[in-house]
């Protein structure tokens, strides 16, 4: 798990993690680039100074403005860039002061695609589009370690939160009013299922009696 993770606050009951991770360390590679060249041109203007004695304090003040937009600003942006897979939902978290996330409940995903291009490939790397029912639509999940395994896993938590859904109100038609209600009762403590679900199987279930 990597630090500064998601809040442990932030889930609900029962809710665990299964995955959290930021996205391909290949994102860097821009960013380190930018800081070798720009400190190799201050090292070099300092070793070699021209006539003029501003020059130096010159370059030195544009690399170091350069620094802050190519070099610092990406790596934080990248680390405080977090993708999480939980028991319940997925979600994004993005920004340094502003922040912006999207959370998709697994059960509203229809379909998984990702995409690598032959250098992802090599590094591991690559983009999942997931689509999803409601207002959600299609998401992008840009330049993710492994997508071909997480969209495996994906699948799998997303079928596990389907069974635990499509059994949470399940009650058995042989039982009696009684026992059918202390049920859900106990479903409904648990947090499995709503208020107005079991007021709703509540209403089923004396009604038919």
């Amino acid at each position: 798990m990597p630090p500064m993770g998601y809040p442990k606050r932030l889930l609900s009951e029962g809710e665990m993690i299964i995955r959290e991770f930021r996205p391909h360390w290949r994102m860097l590679f821009v960013p380190t680039g930018w800081t070798v060249l720009l400190a190799a041109a201050v090292i070099l203007t300092w070793i070699f100074p021209p006539k003029a004695g501003w020059f130096d304090w010159g370059v030195t003040a544009v690399a170091g403005v350069g620094w802050l937009i190519l070099g610092l600003y990406p790596f934080i942006a990248w680390w405080f860039t977090l993708y999480v897979l939980t028991n319940e939902r997925l979600i994004t978290r993005r920004g340094i002061l502003a922040r912006s996330g999207l959370e998709i409940p697994l059960e509203q995903i229809t379909n998984v695609l990702f995409s690598q291009n032959i250098l992802e490939r090599i590094l591991h790397s690559g983009d999942l589009l997931i689509e999803s029912a409601g207002t959600s639509g299609q998401s992008r999940f840009e330049d993710i370690p492994e997508p071909q395994e997480f969209q495996s896993l994906l699948y799998s938590v997303r079928e596990e939160r389907g069974k635990v859904l499509s059994g949470s109100t399940e009650v058995r038609a042989d039982d009696d009013p009684v026992s059918r209600l202390e049920r859900l009762a106990r479903l409904e403590a648990e947090g499995i299922i709503t208020r107005e679900e079991l007021e709703e199987q509540k209403r089923k279930i004396l009604g038919g009696s």
